[in-house]
């Protein structure tokens, strides 16, 4: 990398050091309502909050709506549906709790919960296989403490809320989701809106947890987490938090302080995965970008990125002179596992430059696991994951935490763990979730558009960890800015490249 464009990165470094949106485990969450409670001097206080907290934002939302089912179970959670049932009781609405006959409310918060709701007059029906009419369900059924798929009786009641039709509000976390790792063992319920107490959490973010959250929201309480809780967990990344590294450039600048970039891959059959990535490098800000390919792929990636500067290498010899002039190289777009690509992977590791590894290039990595460079960044999907862990796609999307740590304990470099709810760590750093993409981006060639933008980051000056997830950041935002107008099914990667610009450009308002 060029050294105006490392002193560029440090100032954008410097000025991106303030936090990002925290996101916490169950863990700290249990241990700030434990300080909560201490100090208030009363265990039902966090209790009659969260309770008054749900009733309020249920009435902005739903203020039409006269008949309420409220789904509690047997713990806090339960606790702090009885004390919102209470409220929309003395409101004025139809109100009735619904349990199951084994979840009678433990511990004394809940008791007095449930005590106070029975006293404002409420009724409280054992589910029979069937729910009543109403027009909104609360479900405060399991909170943050569910980590196994529900017994039989409780997935009964879950599938009864699902298939129920009324809009459904849940509290804290929706029931069958696990808060830490995102994952759905079993039946799970599907909430038009989360109201999250305290803070927020984790595993809400990424994977399966985002077919079931719904519109997220948070109620503080009145707690503050850095008072009674250990650090995040990990940092939540969302649009307006582009401007934070992509800053107005200098009146000055040139196409040598904007880095040049490597792109290798493309062999025979598959020459558009490096066109895609030598165009989002372009519009992501690269000054120069290089494309490595098969000879028979430079004619029609001239007519179509006439911008990029296309070589033909059949051999690592070939390669030599753009490997020098590089700041970064991504290579595994389209590359393949043969011959030709394996020569070039071991090329690109030999140059001693900062490197982007994709694609057929993780695949040669997971084949034949070796060192990385320490500035290396890796963009698996779940299943290139697997591969680089020796492990299987489930395991690794039953708790992508845990995987894109591990991926990162043993290659000693950023890693992207893609997906929904994307995941960005690096050693020495904390997970980062990427707040941003939508399912129209599951199409084939996304990836490679991906390696482009993160590539020109980090030619641009970023270090492999911010560069890993400006880039992740920038691209889901523009997947979710072209999918805004035509919808998400048939989206294309290519559509993507006019947002990459408008959005690697972000206005004052909008940082």
């Amino acid at each position: 990398m060029s050294r105006s464009a490392e002193t560029e990165g440090r100032r954008a470094g410097a000025r991106a050091a303030t936090a990002l949106c925290p996101l916490y485990d169950a863990a700290a969450l249990r241990a700030a309502e434990r300080g909560a409670a201490a100090a208030s001097g009363d265990a039902f206080e966090l209790m009659r909050r969260a309770g008054e907290a749900a009733w309020r934002e249920w009435l902005d939302r739903c203020s039409q709506a006269y008949s309420l089912l409220v789904v509690c179970g047997p713990g806090n959670n339960g606790g702090d549906g009885y004390v919102m049932a209470t409220h929309a009781l003395r409101n004025g609405r139809k109100v009735a709790v619904v349990r199951l006959r084994e979840h009678a409310p433990r511990g004394e918060p809940a008791r007095r919960a449930a005590d106070g709701y029975r006293d404002a007059g409420g009724a409280t029906l054992e589910f029979d296989g069937a729910l009543p009419p109403a027009e909104a369900i609360v479900d405060a059924l399991f909170g943050i403490g569910l980590t196994r798929a529900p017994d039989a009786a409780a997935d009964a009641l879950i599938e009864a809320i699902n298939g129920h039709g009324a809009p459904v509000f849940a509290l804290d976390v929706p029931s069958g989701v696990d808060a830490d790792r995102g994952a759905v063992a079993g039946s799970a319920v599907v909430a038009d809106c989360t109201l999250e107490f305290i803070a927020r959490k984790r595993g809400l973010r990424t994977g399966a947890a985002l077919d079931h959250v719904g519109e997220p929201v948070l109620a503080s309480l009145g707690v503050d987490m850095s008072e009674h809780a250990a650090y995040p967990v990990a940092e939540w990344l969302r649009a307006p938090d582009l401007g934070r590294w992509l800053r107005p450039r200098r009146r000055d600048s040139h196409k040598g302080r904007n880095g040049r970039v490597l792109c290798i891959g493309g062999d025979h059959g598959h020459g558009g995965a490096l066109v895609l990535c030598a165009q989002a490098a372009l519009r992501s800000g690269a000054g120069l970008v290089d494309a490595a390919t098969r000879a028979d792929h430079v004619a029609p990636l001239l007519a179509r990125l006439p911008e990029a500067m296309p070589r033909a290498v059949e051999s690592s010899d070939d390669l030599r002179a753009a490997l020098a002039a590089a700041d970064v190289i991504a290579i595994g777009p389209g590359l393949g596992t043969q011959e030709w690509g394996a020569l070039l992977f071991a090329a690109a590791l030999a140059s001693d430059k900062p490197l982007l590894l994709d694609a057929d290039a993780l695949n040669l990595l997971a084949a034949q696991p070796r060192a990385l460079p320490a500035d290396c960044i890796l963009t698996p999907h779940p299943g290139e994951a697997a591969r680089l862990l020796g492990s299987d796609t489930a395991r690794v999307q039953a708790d992508r935490d845990a995987a894109v740590r591990a991926l990162v304990e043993r290659y000693r470099c950023a890693v992207v763990l893609k997906g929904a709810g994307t995941l960005v760590h690096a050693p020495g750093q904390g997970v980062r979730v990427i707040g941003a993409g939508n399912p129209g981006m599951a199409v084939g060639g996304m990836g490679d558009v991906l390696s482009g933008a993160i590539a020109a980051l980090r030619a641009q000056g970023l270090d492999a960890f911010d560069a890993a997830s400006c880039g992740a950041l920038l691209h889901s935002t523009a997947g979710d800015r072209a999918a805004r107008d035509d919808g998400e099914r048939g989206l294309l990667p290519s559509d993507l490249m006019p947002w990459l610009r408008r959005c690697a450009n972000p206005r004052a308002d909008e940082r």
